[in-house]
């Protein structure tokens, strides 16, 4: 589902990745660790087609991402990718159901088709009886569970997630690491998640442990 060879990216005089390969398998979840720094969180914005590396080249489900044209990447983005990050970035003046809309319209769906969408998705997330409050009104649980369902409302093949959990208590953040595995279970679709709780990681199929720009080791189950 995602290939990645050769990847390096540097910011000035500092080299943050250094030759990077990296495959992951359809429905597939790949845990990446390591300490601040190490490069992590700059590797998945590249495969996820946010940054653009200096060298290297990356495939999602065949297709060379950094081949297309901006516009082309855009779209393919909004309907092949989901990302959920560790600050929720919600717009606080729309309601849960709005929020999670928000990709489906830019897709290019009737606000009927995005409303429906978007209720399927936050019952499929606990979160039937939430719709229509704003982010304010919700807790850091909920809050994040309506970003997981808003990356998930164009039924992408990949969900890139940097550090989901890392603002949560540990009994909501069990249960947002247990919400991505059902997910996973349901559609089908691959998973990278940017971590550093080692809970997350071992549930996950594979983790890569990175440090200096570099892939040191891959421990699977």
């Amino acid at each position: 589902m995602i290939e990645a060879t050769g990847i390096t990216k540097s910011f000035g005089n500092l080299k943050v990745l250094k030759g990077i390969d990296f495959k992951a398998e359809k429905s597939e979840v790949v845990a990446i660790m390591g300490a601040s720094g190490a490069g992590k969180s700059t590797f998945l914005q590249i495969i996820g087609s946010l940054m653009r590396p200096d060298g290297g080249k990356v495939s999602v489900d065949g297709t060379d991402i950094f081949s297309l044209g901006s516009g082309e990447l855009s779209h393919f983005r909004n309907r092949e990718m989901g990302f959920v990050f560790q600050f929720h970035h919600l717009l606080p003046e729309f309601t849960a159901e709005e929020n999670v809309m928000i990709p489906a319209l830019i897709s290019g769906a009737s606000r009927r088709e995005a409303s429906a969408a978007a209720r399927k998705i936050l019952a499929n997330v606990g979160l039937s009886e939430r719709l229509t409050h704003k982010p304010s009104e919700l807790s850091g649980g909920e809050q994040q569970r309506v970003a997981i369902a808003r990356a998930l409302i164009n039924d992408p093949s990949v969900l890139y997630a940097d550090e989901p959990s890392g603002n949560l208590d540990s009994k909501t953040k069990l249960e947002i690491h247990k919400l991505f595995f059902d997910i996973r279970d349901k559609t089908g679709v691959t998973v990278v998640i940017v971590t550093h709780d080692p809970s997350l990681a071992e549930m996950s199929d594979r983790t890569l442990h990175m440090r200096d720009g570099v892939i040191l080791e891959t421990a699977g189950k």
